[in-house]
């Protein structure tokens, strides 16, 4: 998202991010910022994202982006954070155990409110046709099920590009730019800003 100009910051509980994988707290080298949160649940972090959306406000005249990183069992506590609910984006491989847990996250989701969004971008898929059925068949249950609709965020492709920025704790952007990793994320990052544009104006 920083990559095609937007400003970005994601929110998360310092807790839930203890991992080497994750970036560095404060801003990257491509302008996102990493704000991470002593929220322990699901109210406390709505409001942390809420105080980091005003502050940002600020830096940000065109509009901005503020992503918040929720750990998967809090979307479960229906009694607090509404907000972060209202749209979600989750990621699922395409196996059926990741399928179900996907499936189950959106359900709780989407039965809490009914103005609710859940997106889902498929990662690490061998092929774009086995993604397609991934999400066909995920959709084709809520629909089924729950009566709602699922929106496609694209795919994350699996790519052993991935594991040297990683290694090298670069973002693939910058790493590998030409990579197919680093094209399908900016094509669901782009994907991503554009619906929230869309929402903005509406």
């Amino acid at each position: 998202m920083a990559r095609l100009g937007a400003t970005a910051t994601l929110v998360a509980p310092r807790d839930h991010a203890a991992t080497t994988l994750w970036p560095d707290e404060g801003r990257g080298p491509l302008g996102a910022e990493l704000v991470l949160s002593t929220s322990r649940g699901l109210g406390e972090l709505a409001r942390a994202a809420l105080d980091v959306a005003v502050d940002r406000a600020a830096d940000a005249p065109d509009g901005g982006v503020v992503l918040v990183r929720v750990p998967p069992a809090w979307l479960r506590d229906g009694r607090e954070g509404r907000v972060l609910r209202r749209r979600v984006l989750l990621f699922t491989a395409t196996d059926s155990r990741d399928l179900l847990e996907a499936y189950g996250l959106a359900k709780q989701v989407l039965c809490c409110s009914d103005d609710a969004q859940v997106g889902i971008t498929i990662h690490g898929a061998r092929t774009v046709p086995d993604a397609e059925r991934a999400f066909r068949h995920l959709a084709g249950v809520a629909a089924r099920h729950l009566g709602r609709d699922l929106v496609s965020y694209g795919l994350l492709v699996d790519d052993l590009h991935i594991y040297r920025a990683i290694v090298a704790r670069r973002p693939i952007g910058l790493e590998h730019p030409q990579s197919s990793a680093a094209r399908a994320l900016r094509d669901v990052a782009q994907l991503l800003l554009e619906d929230m544009r869309k929402t903005a104006l509406a």
